[in-house]
């Protein structure tokens, strides 16, 4: 697993789209989350259809075309410096093959930020665009909203990101040691349900997985990093941090599946990172090399996220 291309940071005046390719947005966090990033000296461009709602399925924000063709544009879009995602829910699966890869290519690198369902398109971004992406709160989210911790690391991912090149978890070290690789990860029940799609990663050989989930019962959880040894997909991993898992069930459950079924892979895990759904979530680059030193609770990157 490679390094990828990293964007370029961001500076006053820089315009962001906000697009939903997930699940439907509620206005009055939409319109909290724009006025915060105004408040940063950021331009704000909406989407057209980020306030839809699907007819016949509710779960959705809009029509898979109109989601799709609204990141497409955004992305494709020269005035725009980056695309932040509303918020996750449910329904890039369902979009993510409806956007025309190779003018998005064409448009250039620019910055992406979402996490939750978004993990999908943190994959399609890296498999298809070679691009370091950001797994970060959403613009809509209730952690980029009320959490001054999740909101200040992320603005100084995107304007400062020399100054969070070390991040640093608030658990402790599952197994221990240290380990080298590129970043990835994301939500883990969206990795198992993108396995042998042709978006997702073909695997974590070589890389620095960083994963949680929220809502999955411990067996669940058992049922999805099973289904991800079954298939190789975790043969060579490098090192793992755990991030949240929020509705999960009592955390000392949690772990004894964590420990059972990652504990044998014989490299470092990192637990409780902060990362994901939980308050004060850090941002975590995807596709970065970077050193995990479960002993000191660290993610390091050998360079800053963007350029």
């Amino acid at each position: 697993m490679k390094q990828l291309l990293r964007p370029s940071r961001l500076a006053p005046g820089a315009r962001v789209a906000v697009v939903a390719p997930s699940g439907p947005v509620a206005e009055e966090r939409l319109q909290a989350g724009l006025d915060l990033l105004r408040g940063w000296d950021l331009e704000p461009v909406l989407a057209p259809h980020v306030l839809d709602v699907h007819t016949d399925l509710g779960h959705l924000a809009g029509t898979d075309a109109d989601r799709a063709a609204d990141l497409e544009r955004a992305w494709c879009d020269p005035s725009v410096d980056a695309v932040l995602c509303a918020r996750g829910g449910y329904g890039a699966q369902r979009m993510v093959d409806l956007l025309d890869w190779a003018a998005m290519r064409t448009a250039g690198p620019k910055v992406f930020v979402g996490f939750s369902d978004i993990t999908v398109l943190h994959q399609a971004f890296a498999t298809r665009l070679g691009l370091v992406t950001l797994h970060g709160p959403a613009a809509a989210g209730v952690d980029f909203i009320k959490n001054e911790r999740a909101r200040e690391h992320l603005r100084a991912t995107l304007f400062a990101p020399e100054t969070v090149r070390t991040l640093t978890s608030r658990g402790t070290a599952l197994v221990p040691g240290r380990a080298r690789g590129v970043t990835l990860g994301g939500c883990l029940s969206m990795l198992a349900g993108d396995l042998g799609t042709p978006h997702a990663h073909p695997g974590a050989r070589g890389g620095l997985l960083m994963i949680e989930d929220v809502g999955e019962q411990p067996y669940r959880i058992d049922r999805l990093l099973t289904q991800l040894l079954r298939t190789g997909w975790l043969d060579g991993v490098a090192g793992i941090g755990l991030g949240s898992w929020s509705g999960c069930g009592p955390y000392e459950r949690v772990r004894a599946v964590l420990a059972d079924r990652l504990g044998g892979l014989g490299v470092p895990v990192l637990e409780e990172f902060g990362f994901g759904h939980c308050e004060g979530a850090l941002t975590i680059p995807f596709g970065t090399t970077a050193e995990l030193d479960a002993d000191a609770g660290t993610l390091t990157l050998d360079e800053p996220a963007l350029r």
